[in-house]
């Protein structure tokens, strides 16, 4: 009988030899995950960046507020 290592190698041979197929678009589709999110955190940089006027370059109070579009929800009060 096989013990518990060689059905966990038999395993991995199986999965592998079945994923050689996809592994190309599995790579592709993480590379493009990769940029999608890479660009997303760059556009929020540039979006929250420091406001103008900040003497010891932290970031200064904004003006106006940022207003969420959602549903309004009251407080649980203890």
């Amino acid at each position: 009988m096989f013990g518990i290592g060689e059905l966990t190698i038999l395993l991995l041979v199986i999965v592998a030899v079945l994923a050689v197929k996809r592994l190309p678009d599995l790579t592709r589709s993480a590379g493009k995950a990769a940029r999608i999110l890479k660009s997303e955190k760059q556009a929020l940089k540039e979006e929250d960046g420091p406001v103008a006027g900040a003497a010891d370059g932290r970031e200064a109070p904004r003006t106006a507020p940022r207003v969420i579009r959602g549903e309004a929800t009251e407080r649980d009060t203890p």
